[in-house]
């Protein structure tokens, strides 16, 4: 049941085909959620949670501020809200009391930057098809490994391709809506915001449709092949943006959503001006661009195989993120130039003193820790602080923040995470001072 209900947490903003009669709330759950929604708001009104906020501000327009920090367990929510606290029955209660939690323990224990805001957001109810090939995953469960075989056997099949599809259900997407703001909408803020993607990189989906290690032989075998899927999927991906912007689906994110593969949106530079809140243009948000899957094949080949192809969507967007898990050092000469980008991420596996030089003062340094330090029963305190203490040190002068994220266990001890903000923050306050 515990990973049931991670799953559901992961899909709570995703596409999802719901049936209308599930979008019920019972009385007995509705006062569970009304309780839990008083603590957020009461949460959300103390002063501490304007600092924080003023200071993401500050620190996503590039004015010196001391490090911030933030802890997402990911994986590890499972060991921290288990079933035995859950009190809700309904399943789309359940999904909400979890969120809520969620905040609470932010608000209550984490001990991170993160800003708990009297806001409740709730997703539009959607489907949206394939890229016209779906691959078939073997293995995976209860977040094990996996294998998939890859459907595009040759590039001669980009031709069968087609790009995917997005139904709104806007009956139950409103019905949703309306739930949300019956059970909660006198305590918080409910807001129907669906976040359509995390990522326009295109690499992940590229793997999926032919696999990685033939990606990795098609680099040389395939150039022409490799360029034309890149190139289908840049123009499947700038379809998508496209339709969610002339349908007035897009949504803001430039106060509490998490961006890129970390950090929040808080900025005052979005949104552009023309700006229409109803109808939400790609340069009025954050994009986010990374290739993870591509990590072994050389930087030219990036040059030429991949940022290419990545760029154009990019240029949609107002303020832009870059990376996530891949060491982008080597890649520097490429992203740079990315148009307004503001944040970068700095991989446990980045040249970290190299991207100290190359980021200064002009961009994010989005500094993420190995999680491995968090993953026994007895966290590795003393390399998760000097990790910490490190990164201060080569990054001081940059615009620093320290992103505890992908965390798959925390070793079954919650504490693991409290610890490491605990850390962090005493590292930068030895740094900083308390400010």
């Amino acid at each position: 049941m515990e990973t049931r209900l991670h799953i559901q947490t992961q899909l709570q903003n995703q596409s999802a085909s719901v049936d209308k009669a599930s979008i019920v709330v019972s009385s007995d759950d509705r006062e569970i959620l009304r309780r839990l929604a008083e603590q957020v708001r009461l949460l959300s009104e103390r002063p501490i949670e304007k600092e924080k906020r003023d200071l993401w501000y500050r620190h996503n327009d590039l004015v010196a501020v001391r490090p911030l920090i933030f802890c997402d367990p990911e994986n590890g929510w499972i060991e921290i809200i288990t079933e035995d606290q859950m009190r809700c029955q309904g399943e789309l209660a359940r999904r909400w009391e979890l969120g809520l939690r969620k905040d609470i323990f932010w608000g209550e224990c984490m001990g991170d930057d993160r800003v708990i805001e009297g806001t409740f957001d709730v997703a539009h109810v959607y489907t949206e098809s394939d890229w016209g090939m779906h691959e078939t995953q073997i293995g995976g469960d209860d977040f094990g490994a996996y294998r998939w075989e890859s459907p595009l056997k040759n590039y001669d099949q980009i031709d069968v391709l087609r790009f995917p599809a997005i139904t709104v259900d806007y009956a139950s997407s409103a019905l949703l809506l309306q739930t949300a703001r019956d059970t909660l909408g006198d305590i918080l803020q409910v807001r129907q915001r669906s976040k359509w993607w995390w990522s326009v990189g295109m690499t992940h989906r590229f793997v999926l449709l032919r696999g990685l290690e033939q990606m990795m032989r098609d680099v040389y075998d395939h150039p022409d092949g490799v360029k034309a899927l890149m190139a289908f999927l840049r123009d499947g991906h700038l379809a998508k943006l496209n339709f969610l912007e002339e349908n007035g689906l897009l949504a803001p994110n430039h106060d509490n959503v998490y961006v890129g593969s970390g950090g929040f949106g808080y900025t005052r530079q979005l949104p552009k001006p023309g700006y229409d809140p109803t109808h939400v243009r790609a340069c009025d948000m954050w994009g986010h661009s990374e290739s993870q899957e591509t990590t072994g094949i050389s930087p030219a080949m990036f040059g030429e195989f991949i940022y290419p192809y990545q760029r154009p969507l990019l240029e949609r967007f107002g303020l832009n993120c870059y990376g996530c898990c891949e060491p982008v050092d080597k890649r520097w000469p490429y992203i740079k130039d990315t148009p307004n980008l503001r944040r970068v991420s700095v991989s446990a596996w980045a040249d970290r003193e190299k991207m100290a030089e190359y980021l200064q003062d002009k961009f994010i340094y989005s500094f993420k820790p190995n999680p491995a330090n968090l993953a026994l029963p007895e966290m590795m305190a003393d390399a998760a602080r000097a990790e910490v203490r490190h990164a201060l040190e080569v990054a001081k002068g940059c615009h620093l923040e320290i992103i505890m994220k992908d965390n798959n266990t925390l070793g079954g001890n919650p504490r693991n995470a409290l610890q490491w903000c605990r850390i962090a923050r005493e590292e930068i306050e030895r740094l900083h001072g308390r400010n």
